[in-house]
């Protein structure tokens, strides 16, 4: 998820919501801001998932 702004010159920002780091500044449009959210690696959905494997591994290996 994403927060989109608009500046008062009509470029876009956008920020990560889970990290909150700023993915664009002054995009022109809305196109190129699609394309760099599709980009971004968000170190924090990152650990949320590596932790999920790492609890279904544990309990997969507790249960046999």
């Amino acid at each position: 998820m994403y927060s989109r702004t608009q500046n008062e010159n009509g470029t876009y920002n956008s920020r990560c919501l889970d990290c909150f780091m700023t993915i664009a500044s002054c995009v022109e449009t809305e196109k190129e801001l699609d394309a760099r959210e599709a980009r971004h690696m968000c170190p924090e959905k990152a650990l949320a998932q590596l932790l999920a494997l790492d609890r279904a591994a544990a309990q997969h290996a507790a249960h046999n």
